[in-house]
């Protein structure tokens, strides 16, 4: 079986976020650095713990049915303010508005590579 590139699968997340109108993404590339817990973070954030929930559902549908590829794990769900998902090599992080300003993760990892999409109108 040919193994799936994270980039593929980062991209995937991506457009499943996008599909929900997710907000402020940020893709953080951290494979240059030593320390790093994985190669990429996803991050966004929605509106409503309701949104949250639906982009997490969505990223969950939309890479298990293109790619056949299931997360490990996903925590957060219960209240919906910060979903985490774990995909290996690859974490993302959904946030509503406040809890992504108050936990501000770009900033801890500002030393890698952070790629903005622009939000679809």
């Amino acid at each position: 079986m040919k193994e799936i590139s994270n980039k593929k699968i980062v991209d995937k997340i991506v457009e499943a976020i996008q599909n929900k109108k997710g907000h402020r993404i940020v893709v953080v590339d951290l494979r240059k650095l030593e320390i790093a817990p994985c190669e990429y973070f996803v991050i966004c954030e929605g509106n409503s713990n309701t949104q949250v929930a639906a982009i997490a559902d969505e990223i969950e549908d939309v890479v298990r049915t293109d790619l056949k590829v299931k997360p490990f794990a996903t925590d957060g769900l219960e209240n919906a303010l910060w979903v985490c998902m774990d995909y290996g090599q690859i974490f993302v992080h959904i946030f509503q508005r406040e809890a992504r300003d108050f936990y501000d993760i770009e900033h801890l990892w500002e030393d890698a590579k952070l790629t903005e999409i622009k939000d679809e109108d």
